[in-house]
């Protein structure tokens, strides 16, 4: 999966003679508004807060504003993503091709995909036609459809710049152009039957995602063509597209996101290692412990491993080497210590989970403040093995150990005293009972914006705020892009009774409940390698929750061993999206970066199996609080 690449912290470049004038205040305009967006975001719920507090009232309209905001960051994110060529895609094919294959393989991923984001257009204008004639209202008299045109706009928007992407000439582009009409044309003017095209279009679409077309083609489009072919409305693509983005619980994604971004690109992370430095660097392994403490810390927020390991990597490489572990060690170190982060709050997969799947598991409890504590246990169970491996693969000579210094470790502590307070901040916010997990979420954001852009003032420009705002919100945007269009093809899979005809013949073929859990390890395994984290939360979760129920499984506890998992899917040598991330940022071939994780991943997946066989480590603090 491509597109977390970390920006330069420099800014946006101004125009130059090559650059042409439009295209830079195009850029500029899109970053503020994503800024603005997220600005007022964080301010509506905390405005909430204080009326709550001291009035007894409330803003008018809060949640559906939240709501809609959330939609507008989604999609003009994901129309950012596209400016940048950052759409999450599943395929690094194009970049081990040369020449005239290359060219090929880039205009045909992209007029297909561009011909796929022209239905989605089509489809939400057709949502958009519904909704004026209904008449509905948002808030204070604002139509809901006025809103909602954010989504063919963006659509658009991403069709017109996978075209232009899609070679750097005009030759290249016009061929593009004429591909994507081509697959437009076939949509709308079959030459037979649709029902007879399904199969042929599915596998044109398959090419196209192997060629490097992004993964919310792949999902969109699937849903696409099987309503195409069942001769069904697409609207109703966009419909679960927009019920997914204005989920009222869906806010808390780019709040808990933006908290993280603000770490990250400010100087959080060099105090951050300083504090594990000073207190775990005098330790056998040392080193190894920063390194997995750092991570972990830094993914929890971000809920990107990517930018964990392109953030953070060139601090802890030449600590780890430093300190006299040797390369291979180092990589398997960094790699694998990307995603360790992902089960712990405010994680983005845990609140995605929360929300996908409380909604096909009857009421099981499955909240998002039940999902940040049955985290905890399985999260420090893997992040003690990664540091214990990371022990075991260090140098044995104590000689070359410094010793502790109380005075560094003091002044370590006091220099990044506000950000080792971050986690408690969120959840006191949210386990408080003063906040809702959207308002513990804004408290989290604002709080991480004034200790990194007051109290430590490292964004020396005010420009570099929107600039880590539009990078948040290009993330997002990626992210909610793939969540609603796979809800589509969930609700077609749904509608197929796909879930119900897996229960009963899961359940037939499979009558233990520790056989299923292993069977149920090996398949998402699979998935995860296959398939990114987010796209599998939407598409897997709604199919596995039901056998999960029929096995008298605890929602909390498969969903633990779902993202367990998804994150060692990360690692899965050749293919993890950690690899290639790990291979970019250290410029090593991807073959040695897999040799260096083999360690990490078994070690893993021996975390895996424990958090799946004693459910106790993933269900014993739900039950603690009475959650």
């Amino acid at each position: 999966m491509s597109g977390a690449h970390h920006s330069d912290a420099s800014g946006p470049a101004q125009p130059g003679p090559t650059d042409e004038g439009w295209r830079f205040w195009l850029r500029e305009v899109e970053n503020l508004l994503v800024s603005l967006a997220l600005a007022a975001l964080v301010l509506l719920p905390l405005g909430e807060i204080v009326l709550r507090k001291l009035f007894q009232t409330g803003i008018g309209g809060a949640t559906a504003f939240q709501q809609h905001l959330t939609l507008f960051i989604g999609l003009l994110g994901g129309a950012l993503a596209a400016r940048e060529r950052r759409l999450l895609t599943l395929s690094t094919v194009v970049d081990l091709l040369k020449g005239q294959w290359q060219a090929f393989a880039r205009v045909f991923s992209s007029a297909f995909a561009a011909g796929i984001s022209v239905f989605l257009c089509v489809a939400a204008v057709q949502l958009v036609q519904m909704e004026k004639e209904a008449g509905k209202l948002l808030a204070h008299g604002i139509p809901l459809w006025i809103l909602q045109l954010v989504m063919p706009l963006s659509f658009g928007a991403i069709a017109l710049r996978l075209l232009w992407h899609a070679a750097e000439s005009w030759r290249g582009r016009l061929v593009a152009l004429l591909l994507a009409g081509g697959v437009v044309w076939a949509g709308l003017q079959p030459p037979i039957a649709p029902d007879a095209l399904v199969l042929p279009a599915l596998l044109a679409l398959l090419l196209a995602v192997v060629l490097g077309a992004p993964i919310f083609v792949l999902l969109g489009g699937a849903a696409l063509i099987l309503f195409w072919g069942q001769d069904l409305p697409i609207a109703s693509i966009s419909l679960t597209h927009y019920s997914m983005v204005t989920n009222p619980t869906l806010p808390t994604v780019p709040l808990f996101t933006l908290a993280g971004y603000f770490l990250a690109e400010g100087g959080a992370s060099k105090r951050l290692i300083r504090v594990f430095q000073a207190l775990f660097g005098q330790l056998r392994g040392g080193p190894a412990i920063v390194t997995v403490l750092a991570c972990t810390f830094f993914t929890s927020f971000t809920g990107a491993s990517g930018v964990t390991i392109l953030a953070l990597g060139g601090l802890l490489m030449p600590v780890l080497m430093g300190a006299g572990y040797a390369e291979r060690s180092t990589l398997g170190l960094l790699t694998g210590s990307g995603g360790l982060g992902l089960l712990f709050p405010p994680s983005l997969p845990l609140i995605l989970y929360a929300i996908v799947a409380g909604a096909n598991a009857k009421g099981g409890g499955v909240t998002i403040e039940n999902m940040f504590l049955g985290g905890l246990g399985p999260g420090l169970l893997l992040v003690a093995m990664a540091a214990w491996l990371g022990v075991y693969l260090g140098p044995k000579d104590k000689a070359d150990r410094p010793a502790f210094d109380r005075v560094e470790a003091g002044r370590a502590i006091g220099a990044a005293k506000w950000e080792l307070l971050l986690p408690i901040v969120a959840l006191a916010a949210l386990f408080g009972g003063f906040a809702t997990p959207v308002e513990a979420a804004a408290v989290t954001a604002l709080y991480a914006f004034v200790v990194e852009a007051c109290i430590y003032r490292d964004f020396k420009r005010a420009r570099e705020i929107p600039r880590v705002m539009a990078e948040c919100g290009l993330l997002v945007g990626g992210v909610l892009l793939i969540l609603g269009v796979a809800l589509g093809l969930t609700n077609y899979l749904i509608d197929a009774q796909i879930p119900t005809l897996a229960v009963e013949w899961v359940t037939g073929a499979v009558t233990s409940k520790y056989a299923f859990l292993f069977a149920l390890n090996i398949c998402l395994l699979v998935v995860g390698c296959v398939m990114d984290m987010y796209s599998a939360i939407v598409v897997v979760v709604p199919l596995i929750v039901p056998l999960g129920l029929a096995y008298g499984i605890d929602p909390i506890h498969l969903g633990i061993i779902f993202l367990a998992n998804m994150e060692l899917g990360l690692l899965t040598p050749t293919v993890g999206i950690n690899i290639f991330l790990s291979s970019y940022r250290f410029d090593k071939p991807v073959l040695q970066v897999s040799r260096a994780v083999v360690p990490m991943q078994c070690v893993l997946a021996i975390g895996v199996l424990l958090i799946t066989y004693l459910p106790p480590l993933t269900t014993l603090l739900p039950r603690w609080f009475g959650r």
